[in-house]
């Protein structure tokens, strides 16, 4: 039995698929026993599912007309309504369990599963949470603090947090927004001087949020000091109309995350108290004089946190949702003859189907092994902030960075993957594959556009390189920099050839795109240019870093979880496939730079096939184990029971056009024209 993986809402109407039935009993392990793995143990498993429970059968969260039919106007003001009543039955959560809110409550209902499921197209609320709380108990004083958080926890208030505008975006230091302090009156004075810093992106911004966390350029004295956070009331609170110099609005219709009511804001001459510049780290006095942070890296906390939830909440959960539905969808689709006048298979049986799908549930299995350990991470250097050590802050930034780049990337490229996966029937709006490429996609570029975050990672690999070249101690996820010339001894289909490989590659690219740079220093150019000279390969370091900690991390879990031998072999199969698609994937560098040779390519694609095989009698039983209910997956092609054909029928039957035999658009346009041409 797999929890809530049925439909939640009514016991299964008809009989399990056949096919799927079949699928399910070829399974080698207990399913249970992986979910349990996944979610650290049986009690959290048990806690998620009695949250699931508790809000997906509410029925006031079920809708009437699919949101897809609904106008862009339309579709905003269904995600309030949800928001408003998710947000009270988050209290009467509270009130039931009798605790307080949680990090694991917010990320249940602002991530990728249980969230979409009541709001598919995103929230207005989430940077409320997400950003505007915790930039005020990361950057705020304590009476800050005691203000804003109690107005902000019980929502009196709603916030956002402004910092990307129409013309920066990832470079923060060329933010244009200014915030002039005048002692007369003890106020910050807020312009936005031109069309390209108005504040654009927000989410809630829009026609949501009355206040923001802004970040602008801080003037004391005539004197710049840089970026700096400011609370900001954009709305009245009792008529919700914009403050006096406040311009505000929408962006517009976007590929996906239409809920979020993302908007733009300009400031003409707003004016704020000098205690709504947050100043836990950073002072204004009241004569202006300016009191800077011991450490300008203290402000990296929330967006660090924003990125690890990326991973995770984003990646990882829609990449898990799509492979959910193309696997099971896979189960159940027959087409064409494998073998002439033996029916039609299953299209599972098909290996070009299996190497599409098979991977992509390896991969959410690593991007969720690796999450939990950049959880931890986070958890662990943010309590050692508090104490003033900031020695591993770069090391998180730096793994943060290419984790949320190269893990939405993934995502994104494997939820299409399974789209096309599903043939045409993929490409509808009701198998909800759609929507989840668009919501994963959108992480590619927020928080940090990936291709700049990878360039971050790359500057810190180089410093470590340094530090290795010098005999420096090396934090333990560049501690490979300092190995030297790696021997390269004869390639084996093994867990250390694999490991290994991985490492030289990382290595190699890293000492080689170093050794470059540094050259061109010492020629005469500058550190900046010549680092966008390299800037293609400094990229590629990053995410052959990265890609070499996903293996590391998912092979650590596998290795030392406590898990029946079946599980445990299934696991491995899943690791391997995993460490053999992508040195495949990147051939070219595993030639250039481990000790695999052309002659060994052969045996790893049939390695590669193999492990296919060997996995595919599990395919619809891991599936299963990442334990996503059929309201949350909404998709009639990814339901447990596999009824997907009268599944498609009823959803097209919810069509705004299928309520009348004959549309109003047949006497108005079709039939004249149709009788013009008699």
């Amino acid at each position: 039995m797999v929890g809530v993986s049925k439909s939640s809402n009514e016991a299964e109407r008809v009989t399990l698929n056949v096919d799927l039935r079949k699928e399910r009993e070829k399974g080698t392990f207990d399913v249970d026993e992986l979910t349990y793995l996944i979610d650290g143990g049986k009690k959290k498993t048990e806690e998620r599912r009695e949250l699931v429970e508790f809000f997906i059968k509410d029925p006031v969260f079920r809708e009437g007309v699919p949101m897809e039919y609904l106008s862009h106007a339309e579709r905003y003001e269904e995600a309030v309504r949800k928001s408003c009543l998710m947000f009270r039955k988050i209290n009467d959560w509270m009130d039931y369990k009798k605790t307080g809110g949680s990090v694991d409550l917010y990320q249940a209902l602002l991530g990728g599963m249980l969230g979409s499921a009541i709001l598919k197209d995103g929230t207005p609320f989430a940077l409320h949470y997400v950003m505007f709380l915790p930039m005020i108990m990361g950057q705020g004083t304590l009476e800050q603090q005691a203000y804003w958080i109690g107005r902000a926890w019980n929502c009196s208030i709603m916030g956002t947090y402004a910092q990307t505008e129409l013309g920066h975006g990832t470079f923060i230091r060329g933010l244009e927004t200014t915030a002039h302090y005048d002692p007369e009156s003890e106020e910050f004075v807020l312009n936005s001087p031109s069309i390209t810093a108005y504040k654009w992106w927000p989410g809630g911004l829009g026609h949501t949020a009355n206040y923001a966390i802004v970040m602008a350029q801080l003037y004391t004295k005539d004197v710049c000091h840089g970026i700096h956070p400011f609370i900001v009331q954009l709305r009245d609170e009792e008529t919700h109309m914009p403050m006096k110099g406040i311009k505000i609005g929408e962006i517009g219709c976007k590929l996906g995350m239409n809920g979020v009511n993302n908007g733009f804001l300009g400031f003409e001459n707003v004016r704020i108290p000098r205690s709504q510049m947050l100043m836990k780290n950073s002072q204004v006095l009241k004569d202006g004089t300016y009191v800077r942070s011991l450490s300008d890296k203290l402000t990296y906390g929330t967006m660090i946190f924003v990125r690890v939830a990326i991973v995770k909440g984003v990646s990882a959960c829609n990449l898990a949702k799509a492979v959910t539905i193309a696997t099971r969808y896979s189960a159940v689709r027959h087409q064409s003859e494998l073998v002439p006048g033996q029916g039609e298979p299953i299209i599972l049986e098909y290996k070009t189907q299996q190497y599409k799908l098979i991977p992509n549930i390896a991969q959410c299995l690593g991007m969720m092994f690796t999450s939990t350990w950049l959880w931890d991470m986070y958890n662990a250097v943010t309590s050692e902030l508090e104490q003033g050590d900031l020695e591993r802050l770069p090391e998180l930034h730096a793994m943060a960075c290419c984790l949320k780049a190269v893990c939405s990337s993934d995502a994104t490229r494997g939820i299409e993957e399974c789209r096309k996966a599903c043939g045409g029937h993929g490409y509808m709006s009701s198998s909800n594959l759609p929507i989840t490429y668009g919501l994963a996609t959108a992480a590619e570029t927020y928080e940090g556009e990936n291709t700049v975050l990878l360039l971050q990672t790359a500057r810190y690999l180089l410093k470590s390189y340094s530090m290795a070249k010098g005999g420096a101690p090396m934090p333990p996820t560049t501690s490979y920099l300092a190995d030297g010339n790696p021997s390269r001894l004869p390639w084996s289909n093994t867990t250390s050839s694999l490991l290994k490989a991985y490492r030289e590659v990382a290595r190699a690219l890293v000492s080689e795109t170093s050794e470059k740079v540094e050259q061109l220093v010492a020629a005469g150019t500058i550190p900046e240019l010549a680092a966008n000279q390299y800037s293609i390969q400094l990229a590629q370091c990053a995410e052959a870093h990265c890609r070499l900690f996903l293996v590391e991390k998912f092979w650590e879990t596998v290795k030392n979880s406590k898990v029946s031998q079946p599980l445990k072999k299934m696991l491995t199969h899943l690791f391997h496939l995993y460490a053999v698609y992508y040195l495949l994937k990147q051939l070219g560098l595993f030639l250039m730079y481990s000790n695999v040779k052309v002659s060994d390519v052969s045996s790893l694609e049939e390695w590669q096939d193999s492990l296919l095989s060997a996995i595919r009698p599990n395919a619809v039983s891991i599936v299963d184990s990442f334990d996503i209910c059929d309201e949350i997956l909404s998709s009639p092609l990814g339901a447990y029971d596999g009824d997907v054909y009268r599944r498609l029928f009823d959803e097209a039957m919810k069509s705004p056009l299928n309520q009348k035999p004959v549309d109003a658009s047949f006497e108005k346009y079709l039939k004249p024209f149709l009788k013009s041409n008699m």
